[in-house]
């Protein structure tokens, strides 16, 4: 038989390039359903807080149980910071423009950067803030708890939103918009999740920043600061950010859980894609990474293309065969390690030849 020209092609994969878990992910999570599942979830924490509201009276005790237990622990310093705040407005009014507005931007910032930049620790750190607002809700049904602001004048607080109003958005009833005090839940004081997400911001700055001095500073800063803020503006006691922190690794704790339920979920509902088992093999690939912490590859495997765009020859392992002749139906077997492919092209090992 006349010989068929052929020409080495680059080693390739017949597999095709390996899904990495971040283009997984990227194909799974998209903003348009986001966006809406994370206004959805907030907007019932919103309700939630307003459905329990509880008895006025039940709350004001709760705070009043809250304070005598603090000054027994000699915990209470929401006093000496109320006073600072009320004394000095040069710290008064940035921290009520702090406790008003960072709450609802910085969060926000930062899942959307998780989302654009780590989109595979995404997921898992929306469902940890998601989990952990929903403790929250719990607290506030279970706890109604009147903020030390809301306490008689002869406690000793006073509401420094309520001093500073002329300076912000916010009235002299809450931190919302002026003319809508009314419409938030006063009594939702324990737990502090101004403290709780601050805390969750912190984690992802220290985790996921880049690990730069002034990104640490930051991670330490914010959450610590924002406890300060939420102390000296009388919204909340010292436990209520100390059951902000607890609601957060609670919340850390069952978002495995809370990620295999919804992973059951979408495959009984048949919403598992592709992309989704995909990313599950990347996972695995993940974990057998080498010690250098490259993932493992496959071994690749030679392909020849024959010119004028013929197709290779396609030969059994182990059977002689002329230059340029092939046996249809038949499957190539790889080549030995080390050995070299035939002179034709056909992929077959020398020793078969």
């Amino acid at each position: 038989m006349p010989q068929t020209e052929a020409t080495e092609a680059p080693v390739t994969r017949r597999t095709g390039a390996p899904v990495t878990e971040e283009a997984a992910a990227s194909a799974r999570l998209r903003w348009w359903t986001e966006l809406p599942l994370i206004l959805l979830v907030y907007g019932a924490y919103s309700a939630g807080r307003l459905l329990a509201r509880g008895d006025t009276s039940h709350a004001v005790e709760h705070g009043l149980t809250i304070l005598r237990i603090e000054k027994v622990l000699w915990l209470n310093a929401e006093h000496p910071l109320n006073r600072l705040f009320t004394r000095e407005p040069w710290i008064g009014i940035p921290a009520d423009f702090w406790y008003a507005s960072l709450h609802y931007l910085v969060t926000p910032a930062l899942l959307v950067w998780l989302f654009r930049s780590r989109t595979v620790r995404y997921r898992a750190a929306r469902t940890w803030l998601l989990t952990s607002t929903f403790i929250g809700l719990v607290g506030f049904t279970l706890l109604p708890t009147c903020p030390p602001r809301l306490l008689a004048p002869a406690h000793g607080f006073v509401d420094t939103m309520a001093q500073y109003s002329s300076w912000g958005w916010w009235g002299g009833e809450a931190s919302a918009p002026r003319g809508l005090g009314g419409m938030t839940n006063q009594y939702a004081a324990m737990p502090s999740l101004h403290v709780g997400w601050a805390l969750w911001c912190g984690v992802i700055l220290w985790r996921f920043g880049g690990g730069s001095r002034l990104v640490r500073t930051a991670a330490v800063a914010y959450p610590l600061i924002t406890t300060i803020v939420v102390m000296g503006t009388a919204n909340h006691y010292f436990l209520d950010a100390v059951a902000g922190a607890a609601v957060m690794g609670a919340g850390l704790l069952l978002t495995p859980l809370v990620l295999r339920i919804a992973d059951q979920w979408r495959v009984s509902l048949g919403l598992a894609t592709v992309a989704g088992e995909r990313f599950g093999g990347a996972g695995r690939r993940s974990a057998q990474e080498t010690s250098e912490g490259r993932p493992a590859r496959e071994p690749a495997r030679p392909a020849t293309v024959a010119s004028q765009g013929s197709i290779s020859p396609i030969v059994s392992g182990g059977c002689q065969t002329s230059p340029g002749e092939r046996f249809p139906r038949q499957r190539t077997s790889d080549p030995e390690p080390g050995a070299a492919p035939s002179q034709a092209g056909d992929g077959a090992p020398a020793a078969a030849r």
